[in-house]
């Protein structure tokens, strides 16, 4: 199957036009696919079915993905809109080694160049907010790391609404490059972003890379009858798919009735999830993070399918729209205030 490059879309205003689907590289490495020469043909399989976007991280495997990405391109990087982040911990002992500092950010590009093999990246995000850093350090470091070529635009991940226009207008304010699009979850199970992000979003003219169509695996059509297996998954993110806690069960209900709406449909339910999200007006190329060539090809021909007002109308009765069936599949929460003198400050 190979993408229709009319279906490519504008990544926010850049005038970049990016297919419908990212290749998210996050299972690649020992998080995920530990195999380098099979995580490379799934990379090369994608580009040569359309994909024009990859999307990795620093912290994906501590740089491993980084490097599997930068291996892959080899000779294929002109071709390429390589996205990548920084943020995350990156050593075990430095506690100056993450955040959104001047320091981290000016350092750490050089270590994802290195990694990559490239002297440039096209979409260098910010992977969360760090509050306690101010937004201008953060972005007078990316605008200069834009000046100098080394970075050509740059985004933000997971950031609430108010801190997107806080970044809008900082920009404004000291004159600053601004960020060009925003990555955050959004599926069938996780749509709270419908009420504030998106309109916020549109109004600045930012892209919206969603991550997680899948909803961490809900959506992959392997939950069948009345209750999941525990999966690694399980162990590693309780609250999100342990199947005894009441907010799973509640998401596993919820999945289920889509699996029915998928099958009447005759579509199967990773094309419901992956169809649901592209239809969105704000959406410029939905992440898909496969681990396997057999999970790539089953993602790849998700642009034939068109779901009808009659199936979206049935969607939002099975999850209203503005609404998320589990908190913990919201990515990023400020988080509460740790006492009382942060709670009143008169």
């Amino acid at each position: 199957m190979t993408i229709e490059t009319s279906s490519y879309r504008l990544l926010g205003r850049t005038g970049v036009r990016v297919s419908p689907l990212t290749l998210g590289t996050m299972m690649f490495g020992t998080n995920g696919n530990p195999d380098h020469d099979d995580s490379i043909w799934v990379i090369h399989t994608a580009l040569d079915a359309g994909i024009n976007i990859v999307d990795t991280a620093d912290v994906y495997s501590r740089g491993e993905s980084e490097e599997i990405v930068g291996k892959a391109l080899a000779g294929r990087r002109d071709d390429v809109f390589l996205a990548t982040k920084f943020h995350g911990p990156m050593s075990d002992t430095d506690p100056n080694q993450q955040g959104n500092s001047r320091r981290w950010i000016i350092r750490e590009v050089e270590s994802s160049l290195r990694r990559l093999r490239t002297d440039h990246i096209d979409l260098y995000q910010i992977h969360r907010p760090r509050p306690e850093t101010d937004i201008d350090e953060t972005l007078s470091a990316l605008s200069d790391l834009v000046h100098q070529g080394k970075i050509r635009y740059f985004g933000t991940t997971t950031f609430l609404p108010s801190q997107i226009v806080e970044a809008q207008w900082t920009a404004e304010r000291r004159n600053r490059e601004r960020p060009v699009s925003d990555q955050s979850p959004y599926s069938l199970l996780v749509r709270h972003n419908e009420r504030d992000l998106f309109p916020t979003l549109e109004r600045y003219g930012l892209g919206q890379l969603p991550w997680s169509p899948l909803a961490g695996g809900w959506l992959s059509g392997r939950h069948g009858g009345d209750a999941p297996v525990v999966s690694s998954r399980a162990r590693r993110q309780p609250a999100r798919h342990d199947p005894t806690l009441p907010e799973n069960a509640l998401k596993l209900q919820k999945v289920l009735q889509l699996q029915e709406l998928a099958d009447e449909a005759g579509i199967s339910l990773i094309h419901l999830a992956l169809a649901f999200v592209l239809q969105h007006p704000v959406i410029s190329s939905v992440i898909i993070g496969p681990r396997t060539l057999e999970q790539l090809q089953s993602q790849l021909d998700v642009g034939k399918v068109t779901l009808s007002p009659d199936i979206l109308d049935r969607i939002d009765e099975i999850v209203p729209p503005g609404t998320t069936v589990d908190e913990a599949d919201r990515g990023y929460r400020p988080p509460a205030p740790a006492d009382s003198s942060q709670r009143r400050r008169s």
